[in-house]
């Protein structure tokens, strides 16, 4: 298992080893040791979320007040997603920048989203289907979203699907109604690097 930090510090490409026979294949999608190594604390594993998406479905942009957040691992068991991370933190260096991991059932990679951060993803392929590992539970008090169109981030969504068929955008009426970064910001939505930073070292006493 090879863990890769992205341009956006707090997130990592998890790529697994597969073994592959006759009958089929096998892999570790997740374990504790490698995930501490890399991350630097343990995953409090709260919730486990499945969406199933045709093509074009694009959710988020979604994050979570901090404390506590949500941090997520996500993986595509069926199908192809383009993962998309954010740095919605006010102050951070990086803010404003997103990177990216395409997901599928061929390479079987996964992606870990820190607490802090903006998560979306665009389906590539219809009845793709993605799994989250999440550190907390949903409470829609404390959770919001960004537009995923939002020209200032400028996320360079796919056009073409896997099959290579021309792909629309299809949002959900709450995601096609969220603000723009800019006007999160001045609605005092996003977190903050400090209280991100804060929280993170308590998770690591």
């Amino acid at each position: 298992m090879h863990y890769r930090e992205l341009s956006v510090p707090g997130a990592w490409e998890i790529t697994p080893l597969q073994h592959g026979d006759p009958r089929g294949v096998f892999l570790e999608c997740f374990k504790s040791g490698p995930f501490v190594e890399a991350v630097g604390h343990p995953f409090d594993l709260q919730q486990a979320n499945c969406s199933v998406s045709a093509a074009g479905v694009l959710r988020g942009l979604h994050f979570a007040d901090v404390p506590p957040g949500q941090a997520k691992y996500v993986t595509c068991t069926k199908g192809a997603v383009l993962d998309v991370v954010v740095d919605i933190r006010v102050g951070s260096p990086t803010f404003g920048q997103w990177d990216s991991v395409l997901l599928d059932d061929t390479d079987r990679r996964a992606i870990y989203l820190g607490e802090g951060l903006g998560h979306a993803f665009m389906s590539l392929e219809d009845d793709s289907t993605v799994l989250y590992l999440c550190s907390r539970g949903y409470a829609p008090g404390r959770e919001h979203g960004i537009h995923p169109l939002d020209p200032e981030i400028g996320i360079a969504w796919p056009t073409t699907a896997r099959d290579g068929t021309p792909l629309t955008p299809q949002l959900s009426e709450k995601d096609a109604a969220a603000p723009s970064l800019a006007e999160a910001q001045a609605a005092g939505l996003l977190p903050d690097v400090e209280s991100v930073d804060a929280y993170l070292r308590s998770l690591r006493a």
